[in-house]
């Protein structure tokens, strides 16, 4: 059965000016085949670092596990994710001048000491190498993967053009190399599903990269809007402890989205909120998972000891018994 999760009218735009690229598949990237971890600390192997990142545990049957949002209590935490999206065949558009990058808005972030994650293609790193360097050379940021080619991963995805199954591993792990290629050395583990559409075979198409799979909660509507105020006040409303917000880095595709964060950010300050790295939130999940797992154990230990304990006092009863008619 396919699984989805609620996603804007705005993604569908965005993803039905992406159909322009093409629609045939990407080829496999010769990568070597490597494990899969798992754990809650595990790390993809497209990501050598001493630094262990935190993800999830693997979900039902081992499948990628997929983080939606960090824990509503524990304090007024949110993270803004930006979709730098680029697909394989977008190369002669850039060539005739649109943008995918925003400048702006990164200097924005930086002006505003605002850390975020940054979901990028790594068709996106190709073209713009530098600034995808500069990122993930910027503690203020983590890089995490959008794929290389941001085809679907699914069928009947916003018109994206759709990957063959088959390619969805060598297409994730051509992302972290074309990374490391434009000098991010520590890409996150954290994975983006092109559109956000996905389903349990995709999940288990990628369960031996060992990424977390990362959605989100709040939808900007920052693609192809043109009204600030508009995309900000739909994060404002939708903002709650733990949420994950989804935005884009692509000046072509959402212009209005540098100028929408300076009226986010002080407003959600205002409100007491602490802008964090999905990183972060996926660690506090983890936490709180882990948790829970100790008190379960510790309650189920609980009830054996509480059980054993009654049947030896039964035992004990019983011989008294037997004692007083002997």
């Amino acid at each position: 059965m396919i699984t989805r999760r609620a996603r804007s009218a705005a993604l569908c735009a965005l993803g039905a000016a992406l159909v322009g690229c093409g629609a045939h598949g990407v080829q496999d990237a010769g990568l070597p085949e490597r494990p899969h971890t798992g754990g809650a600390t595990a790390s993809p192997s497209a990501t050598p670092s001493p630094y262990r990142p935190p993800t999830l545990a693997p979900g039902p049957a081992g499948l990628t596990p997929v983080f939606t949002n960090g824990p509503r209590t524990g304090g007024k935490t949110v993270a803004l994710t930006f979709d730098a999206d680029m697909t394989a065949d977008q190369g002669p558009r850039a060539a005739a001048g649109e943008h995918f990058d925003n400048p702006e808005l990164i200097a924005t972030l930086r002006r505003l000491k605002v850390p975020a994650t940054v979901f990028m293609t790594g068709r996106w790193a190709d073209e713009y190498p530098e600034e995808a360097r500069s990122l993930g050379r910027d503690p203020l940021f983590e890089i995490a993967n959008h794929s290389y080619s941001h085809y679907a991963f699914t069928s009947d995805c916003y018109g994206l053009p759709t990957i063959e199954p088959a390619h969805i591993r060598s297409d994730v792990e051509r992302a972290f190399t074309a990374f490391r290629k434009a000098g991010v050395e520590h890409a996150m583990p954290y994975f983006r599903f092109p559109g956000g559409c996905y389903d349990d075979r995709a999940l288990r198409e990628l369960t031996p990269v060992g990424v977390t799979a990362v959605q989100w909660d709040v939808v900007s509507g920052d693609a192809f809007a043109t009204d600030a105020h508009a995309v900000a006040q739909q994060v404002l409303d939708g903002v709650r402890p733990g949420s994950v917000v989804v935005m884009h880095c692509t000046r072509s595709a959402a212009p209005a989205t540098e100028e929408a964060v300076r009226t986010i950010v002080p407003e959600l300050r205002e409100r007491g909120f602490r802008f964090v790295k999905v990183s972060e939130l996926i660690g506090a999940k983890a936490g709180e998972a882990a948790k829970a797992g100790d008190a379960a154990k510790a309650g189920k230990a609980g009830q054996a000891e509480k059980a054993r304990r009654a049947e030896k006092a039964g035992q004990a009863g019983g011989a008294a018994q037997t004692g007083s008619r002997g």
